[in-house]
C-alpha cells in the first residue's frame, strides 16, 4: 500500500493534499487503519479510536507515551502518580496494538505520514497533579511533562518508522487548550474558580523546547477559537491546522503562508452534516486564499486539506465521506 509517486512536496518537509486530524469512530484498529489509507492515499495518518474507552482517549493515549512518569484515571479524569496502574497498562496496551495494525495493515507505505499526541500544554492543562489542582500550574511540572512527552513522542516515532520504513512521519501536536491557558479560562479542579492565565511568552517558549526536540516537522494542531497562530509558528510549528471557520485573524495566517509555515485548514465539520460538492469546499478555499492576497498558483502547495477537527463523533459513513470530501476538494485546487 503506498502513496502515488510524487505525492509528496520535494524538500525535507512532506506534506500531501489531504488528511485527517486524528480520531475516527469505531474500535477496530486495523479496519481504522486501512480505511485512512484508502480514503487519503497521499497523506494518511495513524487514527485514534477514543470509542475504545478510557486509555484510548487523547489524554490517556498521550501519558501512554510518558517516560519516567505515570497516570492513573480518577473520577476527576487522569492524574499523575507515582507508579503506573492498570488505567495506564490499558492505554498502552491500546498504543501497542494500534502499531501492530499499522504493520499489519500499511507495513509498505511510502508517502507523508502523521502522528498525533495531545501538546504539552493541552497535557499539563488536563493532568492534575498527585496533590493539588492540574499540573499547568506548576513550571516544574511543566517542564517535566514537556521533556517526558518529547522523548516519548521521539520514540514513537521511531516505533512508526521500524514498522513502516517508508513513511516520513509527521509529528501532530494537538493544543486545543492553548487559548483557555492564555485567557485564563481553565477551571480549577473544584470547578469553582478558573486558573490564573499564562503569560505569552512562556507559552511559546515550553511549546518551542518541545517542538525542538522532536524528530521531523511538528503541526500544531486547535480547532479551538482564537488560536494563536502566531504563537504556534513562532515557536517552531512547520505546520499549521485550524478551522478555517473560527480563524478570523488573516494577518496571522498570511505571515505564517510568507514565513513557509504550512497551512492544514480545516474544512468539513467533524460530525455529520450534510456536505456540499467538492468543488464547492475547494471555490471557499480559493475565495478565502484570494483574500489573503496571494497568488492563485501557490495555493495546492501551501495547503492540506483536513476536516475542521477529529472525527470521533461521527457516524462511521459520515467519517468516511468526510475523509473522501478533502480528498476530491483537494484535487480542485491544483493549477489548471
Amino acid at each position: 500500500m503506498s502513496a502515488p509517486s510524487g505525492s509528496a512536496a520535494p524538500g525535507p518537509v512532506p506534506w500531501g493534499p489531504a488528511t485527517g486530524v486524528g480520531s475516527l469512530p469505531g474500535t477496530d484498529p486495523a479496519e481504522a487503519v486501512r480505511l485512512v489509507a484508502g480514503e487519503l492515499p497521499e497523506f494518511a495518518h495513524l487514527p485514534e479510536l477514543p470509542g475504545r474507552g478510557a486509555g484510548a482517549d487523547v489524554l490517556g493515549r498521550s501519558a501512554a507515551l510518558l517516560v519516567d512518569l505515570a497516570v492513573d484515571l480518577t473520577p476527576a479524569g487522569w492524574r499523575l502518580v507515582a507508579r503506573p496502574g492498570a488505567d495506564q497498562r490499558r492505554a498502552d496496551e491500546f498504543l501497542a496494538r494500534d502499531l501492530d495494525a499499522l504493520h499489519d495493515v500499511a507495513a509498505t507505505w511510502t508517502g507523508p505520514f502523521k502522528v498525533q499526541a495531545a501538546g504539552p500544554w493541552t497535557l499539563a492543562a488536563g493532568l492534575e497533579r498527585t496533590r493539588g489542582d492540574r499540573a499547568v500550574v506548576d513550571a516544574g511540572a511543566r517542564r517535566d511533562l514537556g521533556q517526558s512527552l518529547a522523548e516519548g513522542l521521539a520514540a514513537h516515532v521511531a516505533a512508526v518508522r521500524a514498522r513502516v520504513p517508508g513513511a516520513q512521519v509527521v509529528v501532530q501536536l494537538d493544543e486545543p487548550s492553548v487559548p483557555a491557558v492564555l485567557q485564563g479560562g481553565l477551571p480549577t479542579a473544584s470547578g469553582f474558580g478558573k486558573l490564573p492565565a499564562v503569560a505569552a511568552d512562556v507559552v511559546e517558549a515550553e511549546l518551542a523546547a518541545v517542538i525542538r526536540v522532536l524528530p521531523g516537522p511538528v503541526v500544531v494542531h486547535c480547532c479551538a477559537p482564537r488560536m494563536p497562530l502566531d504563537l504556534f509558528r513562532a515557536a517552531g510549528a512547520a505546520g499549521l491546522s485550524f478551522d478555517l471557520g473560527l480563524v478570523q485573524d488573516l494577518d496571522a495566517v498570511g505571515t505564517a503562508v510568507e514565513a513557509g509555515t504550512h497551512l492544514l485548514p480545516g474544512v468539513v465539520p467533524g460530525t455529520d452534516a450534510p456536505l456540499p460538492a467538492a468543488k464547492a469546499t475547494a471555490s471557499r478555499v480559493r475565495a478565502w486564499w484570494r483574500e489573503l492576497g496571494f497568488p492563485a498558483d501557490d495555493l495546492a502547495a501551501a495547503v492540506t486539506l483536513t476536516p475542521s477537527c477529529g472525527l470521533a463523533g461521527a457516524t462511521p459513513s459520515y467519517a468516511r465521506t468526510a475523509m473522501a470530501h478533502v480528498r476530491e476538494a483537494a484535487r480542485y485546487l491544483l493549477p489548471e
